[in-house]
């Protein structure tokens, strides 16, 4: 079969539904809202194989199938990510829809041509073409009033290894549900020797239910409207709708490469040292001195650390401009609301805080103890209201953009153990969010040798990546 990417070529294209005849409907929270005309989440799990598994023969007659049946058998728990987000013209609001009758998750499989090398792509530190990951990703489809949850692509490296692609819907998952599926996905897929009928941990078992997340401010009608707002300005000729905005969340992938670096352990150490060291050297506006940490997390100082360094390279090499930054990250309000969530709730329960830096602080000489105390007084000040500010959030980051700020942000995090994820074929060889390429984003997870590191992943201009590399790791040589 032919694929418009000559890269790959398709094997077959199909539709993996539950075994169920329950009908399902579910609201979007305010939490869903925020993202509802976000880009997908994409996200790329390459695993190694023994040559002869790896045979497409072999691959796609005995390993595909039991990938297919757990895949099934898995959508029978999580029953909203086999339907669509519809939002009918006689609707107030778009909802969640499962149809047993129709509806079921895109699953491509593909093989990828014998010129693309397998262990060049999982090499960290070592920069390659942006495009090349898209090859393996799958795309995800979308509408004014339809927009699927989530697809999958399956694509063999024969001889080497094969990778599960994912694109899901922001508007329905966050990135901790979406992990919680992988997971659940990997562990009946790996029972299936042992049983037919594989039973999920407790933890793995999705919490469903919507009427946890309260919404006194009612914060569905402002993101409602607020998206109604922007599409008016952007899609002049239909103002309902949940199509992706492609347009303005396009891969910034022409002259850009995407790299992996690794923050170890030791190296967290010491940034923590030094940063600590002259924390009190920085005063705030009107004097104010803040609290002295015992000890910065992982976060804070990779976020820090890297986006200084993002901000330095960008600066560089566009030395006849000054360039002015912003910095924000997503916040997991599970445990951070007045009333409790499941840990295993189902569906977003997250919101994006920008730190209140100057554009100007991530390039001065201090700058990554300045963001890092921002970073840090930010997250503390969140146990006040993580909430607060909500409703004006798409504004704000709307007017920083049109006064040629360059937003970064943040995507993925270290807790989410993606590289225990083992579907009988072992720990995955590398973890990539592919979706950090449409936009200045860190992408993180924890470091494959899960002892303590982080994984930072990039998409960079090429010229910029260079420079990076070289601010990176200058900057980790510590006296």
């Amino acid at each position: 079969m032919a694929s418009p990417n000559n890269r790959i070529k398709i094997h077959e294209q199909c539709k993996v539904a539950p075994h169920s005849s329950t009908q399902l409907s579910l609201p979007l929270t305010f939490f869903d809202l925020i993202w509802l005309r976000f880009h997908p989440v994409e996200r790329i799990f390459f695993y190694a194989l023994p040559n002869s598994e790896s045979h497409p023969s072999f691959f796609f007659d005995n390993l595909v199938p039991k990938l297919k049946t757990s895949l099934s058998l898995t959508l029978q728990h999580f029953l909203p990510l086999a339907g669509n987000i519809i939002w009918p013209s006689n609707s107030p609001k778009p909802f969640i829809q499962f149809d047993p009758n129709d509806d079921g998750v895109s699953l491509l499989l593909a093989q990828c041509d014998d010129d693309i090398d397998f262990n060049k792509i999982l090499e960290h530190n070592s920069p390659h073409e942006a495009s090349l990951s898209r090859s393996f990703v799958p795309h995800l489809e979308s509408t004014d009033s339809f927009a699927s949850v989530i697809s999958i692509q399956i694509t063999l490296f024969p001889e080497n290894g094969f990778s599960i692609g994912i694109s899901t819907h922001h508007a329905v998952l966050d990135g901790k549900s979406s992990t919680m599926f992988v997971k659940a996905w990997a562990s009946i897929c790996k029972s299936l020797e042992e049983t037919k009928s594989p039973n999920l941990e407790p933890i793995l078992e999705p919490f469903l239910e919507r009427d946890v997340i309260k919404d006194p401010k009612d914060l569905e009608n402002v993101f409602i409207n607020s998206w109604n707002r922007i599409s008016s300005h952007f899609d002049k000729s239909n103002v309902k709708s949940i199509k992706i905005m492609s347009n303005m969340f396009q891969p910034i992938i022409k002259d850009s490469v995407r790299a992996t670096f690794e923050l170890t352990r030791v190296d967290l150490e010491k940034l923590n040292k030094s940063i600590l060291s002259k924390w009190n050297n920085i005063v705030e506006g009107g004097g104010q001195v803040q609290e002295h940490p015992k000890k910065l997390s992982s976060f804070v100082l990779t976020c820090s650390y890297v986006s200084i360094c993002i901000a330095k390279a960008i600066q560089q090499s566009e030395s006849d401009k000054k360039q002015k930054f912003s910095f924000g990250f997503p916040v997991d309000c599970r445990d951070r609301l007045d009333h409790p969530i499941p840990e295993n709730y189902f569906g977003n329960c997250v919101t994006n805080h920008i730190v209140d830096t100057e554009p100007e602080d991530f390039t001065k000489e201090d700058g990554v103890v300045i963001v890092a105390r921002k970073i840090y007084g930010k997250i503390k000040n969140m146990d006040k209201g993580v909430l607060d500010g909500l409703d004006t959030l798409m504004f704000k980051l709307m007017a920083m953009f049109g006064e040629g700020v360059k937003g970064m942000g943040v995507a993925g995090s270290t807790r989410f153990g993606v590289y225990e994820i083992d579907f009988g074929f072992g720990r995955p060889e590398k973890v990539e969010i592919t979706s950090i390429d449409r936009g200045l984003t860190i992408g993180l997870t924890e470091s494959k040798d899960l002892k303590g590191g982080v994984e930072v992943g990039l998409v960079l201009d090429k010229n910029v990546m260079d420079l990076f590399h070289t601010i990176f790791h200058e900057g980790l040589c510590f006296d």
